[in-house]
């Protein structure tokens, strides 16, 4: 195949992306619940802020848990079934594993509080209050708020089969993360955007133990932060030992991911990739320089991973119990 040829069936594809995005956007809507649930938003928020009270990690936990659900098989709550004796669920997989219970734990407790309104009970979405319990931890953590379309149906099937190749690893490049965010109708300045998710929340240590071992530290790494790693993931670490991905705002949803970036101190490769490229560094600096413009791009491109996927009429329905497939 040609050089033509191959740029031709690229942009092909992006519009067919774009195409199923638009689709999916046009039958999701804000009062979605208006005649059923019409109280679904503040019941949710209460319940999220219930859970935040006791925790912290909710924040990062449901963030985290909200991206790993729209990337496979798109934003219709596959990721929280459990797994039976005849299926291993997405929650299995390897690269899902890391995937904090706190998540999982919010997302049970505002169905819960939805389904105690008898008008509302099986009658919201585990999909729909998953995107409404993230926008509200986001918040909570001091990020930006904005509108939730709703109006997603809960999966059908979960499968571990089906994560294979969907999510991004953190040793993908800036070409692997585009074209995988491409993939789902994000561009890479969304990609970017949403990155600073690691703003809030912890990872392993063998996340990133390549770049503190060895002869020397990755040279993108800065010094001092290095030593720090080195300290809090010795050799031998207990593989349940996390480190907060922002060493100095880990309690604030906020812009510093990129001020840290800036300063050689993403935590993992992907991430600090994203200012040592020179492609991405300028979106980088742009983001640093502005509170404003980091909450309206990030609010933007959660609003548009959304979308991704959209379940709807027989592609699948509500669960009563956001665990169990009906």
């Amino acid at each position: 195949m040609g050089a033509g040829s191959v740029r031709l069936a690229a942009a092909a594809a992006a519009l067919l992306v774009l195409a199923t995005a638009t689709v999916c956007a046009a039958q999701l809507r804000r009062d979605y619940y208006a005649g059923v649930c019409p109280n679904v938003e503040s019941i949710v928020r209460d319940a999220v802020t219930r859970k935040f009270r006791q925790t912290f990690i909710t924040v990062g936990a449901t963030v985290h848990l909200f991206f790993h659900d729209c990337f496979v098989e798109g934003c219709d709550a596959s990721v929280m079934v459990a797994s039976t004796a005849n299926n291993t669920a997405e929650k299995d997989h390897p690269a899902n594993l890391g995937l904090a219970g706190d998540g999982f734990d919010t997302v049970i407790k505002a169905k819960a509080a939805v389904d105690a309104v008898p008008q509302c009970r099986n009658r919201v979405s585990c999909a729909d209050i998953l995107a409404l319990a993230t926008r509200d931890a986001i918040a909570l953590a001091g990020g930006p708020s904005y509108a939730v379309e709703l109006g997603r149906l809960d999966g059908l099937s979960s499968t571990s089969s089906s994560v294979n190749g969907k999510l991004a690893p953190p040793s993908f490049n800036l070409d692997q993360l585009t074209a995988l965010f491409a993939s789902n109708g994000l561009s890479q300045t969304d990609m970017i955007a949403l990155s600073a998710g690691h703003t809030v929340g912890f990872a392993h240590c063998n996340f990133f133990t390549g770049r503190i071992r060895g002869p020397a530290p990755d040279p993108t790494l800065n010094p001092q932060y290095a030593a720090k790693l080195q300290a809090w993931c010795p050799a031998n670490v207990d593989p349940r030992i996390v480190v907060t991905m922002d060493p100095v705002t880990p309690r604030t949803f906020d812009n510093q991911y990129f001020k840290n970036l800036q300063n050689g101190m993403g935590l993992l490769a992907s991430d600090q990739l994203l200012y040592s490229d020179p492609r991405s560094r300028p979106t980088v600096n742009a983001l640093a320089q502005s509170s404003e413009a980091f909450n309206k791009a990030f609010a933007e491109a959660m609003i548009k991973m959304g979308r991704i996927g959209v379940k709807t009429g027989a592609q699948g329905n509500i669960r009563r119990n956001c665990a169990v497939l009906n």
